[in-house]
């Protein structure tokens, strides 16, 4: 068991978890590394907004001068959001960012982590992270981190700048149930369709509770995949999407840039080269991701 002396909750958190009302966890590498400048903080304050008008409660995870911190304060939030030296935290830099004592933004393993450990059972997100492109068998920590908590994730399927059919490949292989809210393929990140299934089609918070109760029963280990298109309206036509990502993949090539450094690269020159296109699609879908996630989170509370 991990000791619940590292942890510290927002009174908020604290309280529901006690009272056992539903909790949805976000993750804060979005927050820092993710979104430019205001268009985070904004977006961070909306999310955790979002979640409490639909009747449960926000608990944005994140590592403060080596504390796991679950539920953070509006001066928390900006510190991540506006402060440069803000680490990327994984699974695999836990003990690390403990020891040294690191503020550090946590990415999507490293959250899930922390909210099982802290009882919570749903993560929001925007999307996971995956298989990269190219030779190597570059493989995103989320990935197998999925397979080893029961946690539900609620996402639009893994960035588009990854590989979609390897990533989803990689998830049946090490079977991490995958389903579609109310749609019946995996979603494209930016779009709502990638010609990739799904394990099964859920219509309501409710469904998935079902499954989350059914998982439960046999005892699995793995995570429920959550995936949801992103909003009609936000949804980037494929001939704009196409043409920024090979223009920013062609960019990071040129430049070198590789690693844990790749993925905000391309999606910050997206963004750009998109006009804002593609970061507007980005906000909301998170938005939505949300929305759902708490619902998944009320129906779960009443299971």
């Amino acid at each position: 068991m991990t000791n619940r002396q590292l942890f510290e909750f927002s009174p908020e958190v604290e309280a529901a978890l006690a009272a056992r009302k539903p909790v949805v966890a976000l993750e804060s590498t979005v927050i820092a590394h993710g979104l430019p400048r205001p268009h985070n903080f904004e977006t961070a304050l909306r999310l955790e907004e979002i979640v409490r008008k639909t009747g449960a409660v926000p608990a944005t995870i994140a590592i403060l001068a080596g504390r796991l911190c679950v539920g953070l304060n509006e001066n928390q939030l900006r510190r991540i959001a506006e402060t440069d030296d803000i680490k990327k935290v994984s699974t695999r830099d836990l003990p690390i960012a403990l020891a040294r004592r690191w503020d550090g933004a946590t990415t999507v393993a490293g959250t899930i982590w922390i909210a099982h450990r802290a009882d919570i059972h749903i993560l929001a997100t925007g999307g996971i992270g995956g298989v990269h492109r190219g030779s190597l068998p570059d493989v995103s920590a989320d990935l197998p981190e999925l397979t080893r908590t029961p946690i539900v994730v609620v996402c639009s399927g893994a960035k588009i700048v990854l590989d979609l059919p390897a990533t989803r490949e990689w998830l049946e292989t090490h079977g991490v149930t995958v389903v579609g809210y109310q749609c019946d393929e995996l979603p494209g990140f930016y779009s709502r369709r990638s010609g990739l299934s799904v394990d099964a089609v859920v219509n309501s918070g409710t469904e998935v509770a079902e499954l989350v109760k059914a998982q439960r029963a046999l005892a699995t280990e793995s995570a429920l995949l959550v995936a949801v298109p992103v909003p009609v309206a936000a949804e980037v036509p494929s001939e704009l999407l196409n043409r920024v990502l090979s223009d920013a993949v062609k960019e990071a090539e040129k430049s070198r840039i590789a690693g844990r450094e790749l993925t905000p690269f391309l999606l910050s020159r997206m963004a750009g080269q998109s006009g804002g296109a593609t970061l507007h699609a980005n906000i909301a879908l998170l938005e939505n991701n949300v929305h759902v996630g708490a619902e998944v989170a009320l129906a779960l509370s009443s299971k």
